[in-house]
C-alpha cells in the first residue's frame, strides 16, 4: 500500500492516525443521540503499539468501523473517510 499511494513512506501513518480519529469522531457523534451506544465504554481512544520483534505498528481505536461496501468506496482514496456522509446521514436522521 505505501508504493502505491504515498510518496513519502511516513504519510501512511499519517493517515491511518488520522482514519482512526475520523472513526472516533463519528462514535462521538453517535454517542450524542444514542445514550446507548458507548455501553460501559465511554472514553475514546486511539492506542500505537510498536513491535520491534515482528517490525509492525498497531493503530487501534474505539470509534465506528467501516462496511464491507465502504471499505471498497473508501480505501486507497486519500482523504476520504466517510465522514461527511456519515455527518449528512446523522442529520438527517435527527430531521426525521
Amino acid at each position: 500500500m505505501t508504493h502505491s499511494i504515498y510518496s513519502n513512506k511516513e504519510i501512511f501513518l499519517r493517515e491511518l492516525v488520522s482514519n482512526s480519529a475520523d472513526a472516533v469522531d463519528k462514535a462521538r457523534l453517535k454517542s450524542l443521540t444514542d445514550t446507548t451506544f458507548l455501553g460501559d465504554d465511554n472514553e475514546f481512544k486511539i492506542t500505537i503499539i510498536s513491535d520491534e520483534k515482528a517490525n509492525t505498528i498497531t493503530i487501534e481505536d474505539n470509534g465506528i468501523g467501516m462496511t464491507q461496501e465502504e471499505m471498497v468506496s473508501h480505501l486507497g482514496t486519500i482523504a476520504k473517510s466517510g465522514t461527511k456522509e456519515f455527518i449528512e446521514k446523522l442529520q438527517k436522521a435527527k430531521e426525521d
